[in-house]
């Protein structure tokens, strides 16, 4: 994997050929898979991204499937 520059963050790795817009949503979605998301299993817990689709409430332990970059808000 290349280097991460700190301006332009994760999309760092690649080079000016994919362009500002491209860079600028990857960044937006990779930020985003890489935050902690709100648990299903429990009210206060919070759920850390293993890889696509595969998530662990790190509160309960419980590994689980869900959507490939975040999961949807608790209603």
């Amino acid at each position: 994997m290349g280097a991460k520059k700190k301006k332009i963050k994760a999309a760092g790795r690649f080079g000016a050929g994919y362009g500002k817009n491209v860079r600028d949503r990857f960044n937006a979605v990779e930020a985003q898979q890489r935050r902690l998301q709100p648990s299903p299993f429990h009210p206060t817990g919070k759920a850390k991204r293993l890889s696509s689709g595969i998530w662990k409430c790190i509160k309960t332990g419980r590994v689980f499937a869900g959507h490939a970059y975040f999961l949807a808000p608790r209603k």
